[in-house]
């Protein structure tokens, strides 16, 4: 009698604690943290968010950098003072040298203004300067000396030559554009990654779950076991697998909690979360979105992604390269300056009557002979051009084929949790009943054994098409730069100071 009441208090106990899961206890050390709230951490504390934020603000100011360049810059060198005490030698008139003493005081100060000619590759300068010497070892009143240069125009300008501003001009914009879908793509992987690890930790909190509750029961189905062989109900074999189930079960349950632990640090760590904090984890819910368009997601990562400002950018830098092997082939620079210059012992003299001061200067270099060295470096740009375009198509093809994929596997995988849903609710439900009928000594220790492993393996089955499904929405948004839910571009989230 005694036995049968034994067995009835544990069929009593698996029955009201079957299908309860072990919660975290709230707490002052105890962080509730949802998914969007793990997410948006991500993007302000982690790493890889900084990472993001300083690469972006490296491309801006290269590109400040090629701004700058295209417009005018002033400059201002001086001497002050230059004092020199030397001897040189010196001719005199019947040929013979001697040695002459300097003991010279001289100071020197030029303004320039500088502007880059993008259109011609040229740059443009307008310069003013004025020179101070003094002799020290000259009489009074024949010491001091100015020279003064009110204005100076020059004209450098490379002919025949590669235009490398104007290159830069067509090149440096796409650089930044790509720079700036890099980082919301950067920003979304983030996101993707704050992803990953939430899911780890919430299926390792599931499997820890599912590790006590099966300890739990195997706990007690061996006292019941026991029972039930000192009634002669079952064999001493069955009683000896549940007794093995209860030793793998507790080992189960120290991985399971190892694996748990290790979860949450990885998380913690990624979050810039003290590891004094306890963290547990919410079931996300399903995103609400329908299936996208193929054509839709194409079109827009093709205008939006980084890959395809990276594809016209590497473009260009081939055609850069064949343009600079031709120009190589022949130099030729002009040089010209026009202005005025006036010198006096006083400074309001050295402003006085003013001289002309012109310079025109051409330099080239052709190559007469140079045994194809020069004709042999185009083709080798040319070649590597054709090398880069191939590259690039292959590439865009493969972009191409990775979204189709991408759309194909999301649109598919509302359908896979909601049977995998299902799956789940059947094998627990089939559980239970195992669990009862065992009880009454209708099934076997192996069918009671595979409906566990279906029973554990479903509702693992369930987190993981729950995290593809958030994963595979967030890499849309990352190849797209498109937030589907409010059908808005993504904008970088980043204001950079000038």
């Amino acid at each position: 009698m005694k036995c049968y009441i034994k067995v009835l208090a544990i069929v009593f106990a698996l029955a009201c604690g079957q299908r309860c899961h072990a919660e975290a206890a709230g707490g002052a050390d105890t962080l509730r943290l949802s998914l969007d709230r793990a997410i948006a951490m991500a993007r302000a504390s982690s790493v890889d968010a900084a990472v993001a934020r300083n690469q972006l603000r490296e491309a801006y100011w290269n590109y400040r950098t090629y701004r700058a360049d295209l417009l005018p810059e002033m400059d201002f060198a001086a001497t002050i003072p230059s004092y020199r005490k030397t001897y040189s030698s010196y001719q005199l008139e019947d040929g013979r040298y001697t040695f002459v003493r300097n003991n010279v005081m001289q100071m020197t100060g030029e303004v320039s203004i500088t502007q880059n000619i993008w259109l011609t590759g040229g740059s443009l300068s307008l310069t003013t300067s004025l020179d101070w010497l003094r002799q020290l070892d000259a009489p009074a009143g024949t010491a001091n000396r100015f020279m003064a240069v009110p204005v100076v125009l020059r004209l450098n300008q490379p002919i025949l030559g590669v235009n490398s501003l104007k290159w830069r001009r067509r090149i440096e914009p796409v650089r930044y554009r790509e720079a700036l879908a890099q980082y919301i793509s950067q920003t979304e992987g983030v996101a993707m990654s704050a992803i990953t690890n939430y899911f780890n930790l919430l299926m390792a909190e599931v499997n820890l779950d599912i590790a006590r509750q099966n300890f739990e029961n195997s706990v007690k189905l061996y006292e019941v076991a026991e029972a039930k062989y000192g009634m002669g109900q079952i064999s001493r074999n069955d009683l000896l697998q549940l007794e093995l189930n209860r030793l793998s079960a507790e080992g189960d349950l120290t991985s399971a909690l190892t694996d748990m632990k290790a979860s949450m640090f990885a998380l913690r760590s990624f979050l810039g979360i003290s590891q004094d904090v306890e963290v547990a984890t919410e079931l996300p819910g399903e995103i609400a979105l329908g299936e996208v368009a193929y054509p839709d997601v194409l079109e827009k990562a093709l205008d939006r992604n980084a890959l395809s400002a990276s594809l016209r950018r590497r473009q260009l830098e081939a055609d850069y390269s064949v343009a600079t092997a031709k120009g190589n082939r022949r130099q030729i620079d002009l040089f010209a300056q026009v202005g005025f210059t006036g010198a006096d012992s006083r400074l309001g003299g050295a402003y006085g009557p003013l001289k002309d001061n012109q310079m025109v200067e051409i330099g080239f270099k052709i190559p007469i002979l140079d045994w194809g060295k020069r004709e042999g470096k185009v083709k080798v740009a040319q070649s590597n051009r054709d090398v880069v375009e191939s590259r690039l198509r292959k590439e865009r093809l493969d972009f191409e084929q990775d979204i189709f994929i991408l759309v194909e596997r999301f649109n598919h995988q509302r359908r896979q949790l909601a049977l995998a849903e299902r799956a789940d609710t059947i094998s627990a439900r089939r559980y239970d009943t195992n669990v009862e009928t065992f009880l009454v000594g209708r099934i076997s220790t192996l069918d009671l054994n595979d409906s566990r492993v279906s029973k554990d393996e479903n509702r693992r089955s369930v987190i993981d098409r729950l995290y593809l499904a958030w994963y595979y929405y967030y890499q849309l948004r990352s190849l797209t730069l498109w937030d589907y839910l409010t059908d808005t571009p993504i904008e970088p989230d980043l204001e950079i100071k000038g």
